[in-house]
């Protein structure tokens, strides 16, 4: 599992012209489920979505998390993190796991969170959808959080 996490002051989603969610202070998650993805990898990454210590303290050290903060996070699946270059200039998605399955275990991730959060302070994309992210990244601030095969990397 991979998920892009930008520390944002506000960020929305669209869907066809539609709001379909949005936040202010806090996080948005592009969310990538691997093939070889279980519920372990969900729950471990939603609590370190969720306890990731990259918002600001008084003394302006990146110490805080959304536990502390209150922040939101803007949740929005996102197959392309798996994108392939080894072989030519056109991205293979194989790593990337089949959608009704990514789609349970997004879903699964999204649940996780609320349980950590709170349902109010988590907003997501909809599965499947072509969609216009908005956001303005405070910082900037980018993590990529990696963790399959029950080994964790962080680039």
């Amino acid at each position: 599992m991979r998920i892009l996490i930008q520390r944002v002051s506000r960020a929305s989603v669209t869907v066809d012209s539609e709001l379909i969610g949005s936040i202010g202070h806090g996080l948005v998650a592009f969310v990538g489920i691997h093939e070889a993805d279980t519920e372990v990898e969900v729950q471990w990454m939603a609590e370190k979505t969720a306890q990731i210590r990259i918002f600001e303290d008084n003394l302006k050290k990146m110490n805080l998390s959304l536990m502390e903060t209150g922040g939101s996070v803007l949740a929005v699946s996102q197959f392309t993190l798996y994108g392939d270059l080894k072989k030519g200039n056109r991205p293979n998605f194989m790593a990337a796991a089949e959608p009704e399955r990514a789609e349970r275990l997004y879903e699964d991730y999204l649940t996780n969170l609320r349980g950590l959060l709170g349902t109010d302070r988590v907003a997501n994309g909809k599965f499947r959808a072509r969609m216009a992210v908005e956001l303005t990244n405070d910082g900037p601030v980018t993590i990529l959080l990696q963790r399959e095969n029950d080994k964790t990397v962080t680039l």
